[in-house]
């Protein structure tokens, strides 16, 4: 196996998709195949151990607090965050009467692009592009500090499917696959492993097939929003996106101040006379068990470690779920293939 040479660390600042704070990019004038953790496209990429431009400590050295402080070295002059209880509106267009297209959440992040006359922001998030009155951004040093408190370390996976492991081995067991473009928030950084939190799991991936980057939560699009069905199911889909953003809290059954996974599928239904188990593995148990290509918004998703459930989210139709993740980022739009599906429910039959 050849070893690498050159390796470094080179940090730069990004407004990438609109939000992401710092990027953290590693280059390598050779590369290092690791045998025995292929993905299904057969790829392998190079092993990326970090060093600071100028600084040759370890790799084992470079800690999340290291990564996370270097925010502070940065301008953000063009950084917006949302300030609002819930959800700030972008709309097409600078004025109140144009159309809606997205929504920022509370705390998350956007590139000011410019700001006219009346106010208005044009401003970038995600896949949004749009306008809000800046007088509801913060702006300037104040943004860049509540950055370093309300974004986190990202772990995003670079090769088509990823396995999350139980310890830092190719040969523990699998918790679960992510697919390509799926973010993991970061819990520990080591020289070839690092360390994730999935929902409420925690496992490790291998390095050399993530990105690390600096982030803050992006505006989500009208069409994440709109479930695209009639009756009760377009009815439960929308009061569950009602709470898009709220805090997660284990044990929470608190819609608006706090809720866990379950907890949060137990009290959407509730609200229309459908009473589910509290935990996630009771509501997988008492539904009718369905196939994941049969999914309709409104059917329950089920997640966890092999056969075990952990985790429950709710389907909202365009291949995608909405469920309460982590303290992170709370109540949340996700692909349903953000990980392995263990099995899906229905408990609306229509």
């Amino acid at each position: 196996m050849n070893k690498a040479n050159t390796k470094f660390l080179k940090i730069s600042c990004l407004c990438v998709a609109g939000t992401v704070l710092i990027a953290i990019n590693s280059k390598t004038s050779s590369a290092e195949t690791v045998y025995g953790e292929q993905p299904i496209a057969g790829i392998t990429v190079t092993l990326d151990n970090y060093y600071n431009s100028g600084n040759t400590a370890a790799a084992s050295e470079i800690t999340i607090a290291t990564l996370e402080s270097s925010v502070a070295a940065y301008d953000y002059n063009n950084l917006g965050i949302a300030d609002v209880e819930n959800h700030l509106n972008i709309r097409s267009g600078p004025g109140e009467d144009e159309k809606i297209i997205g929504k920022l959440p509370k705390n998350a992040g956007c590139t000011i692009l410019d700001v006219d006359k009346d106010g208005w922001a044009k401003i970038k998030s995600g896949k949004v592009t749009g306008y809000v009155m800046k007088s509801y951004l913060i702006t300037g040093d104040k943004a860049v500090k509540l950055a370093k408190k309300v974004g986190s370390l990202i772990a995003t996976v670079n090769t088509e499917t990823l396995n999350v492991r139980t310890d830092e081995s190719l040969l523990s067991g699998v918790l679960t696959s992510v697919p390509i473009d799926e973010e993991l928030e970061v819990e520990e950084v080591s020289t070839d492993w690092i360390k994730v939190n999935i929902d409420s799991d925690e496992g490790y991936v291998a390095r050399q097939y993530i990105d690390l980057s600096y982030e803050l939560q992006k505006a989500v699009t009208v069409e994440e929003l709109q479930a695209g069905v009639s009756g009760v199911r377009a009815d439960i889909v929308a009061f569950a996106k009602q709470f898009l953003g709220n805090p997660y809290v284990w044990g929470g059954d608190s819609l608006t101040n706090g809720v866990d996974c379950s907890g949060f599928t137990r009290g959407i239904y509730a609200h229309f006379g459908y009473y589910l188990p509290r935990v996630s593995r009771g509501q997988a148990s008492a539904g009718s068990s369905i196939n994941s290509s049969d999914a309709r918004p409104g059917d329950l998703v089920f997640y966890g470690s092999g056969s075990y459930i952990s985790h429950v989210a709710m389907y909202i139709g365009n291949g995608q779920v909405i469920h309460a993740s982590n303290p992170r980022t709370g109540i949340k739009i996700s692909n349903m293939y953000y990980r392995s599906p263990i099995k899906v429910v229905r408990f609306i039959n229509d």
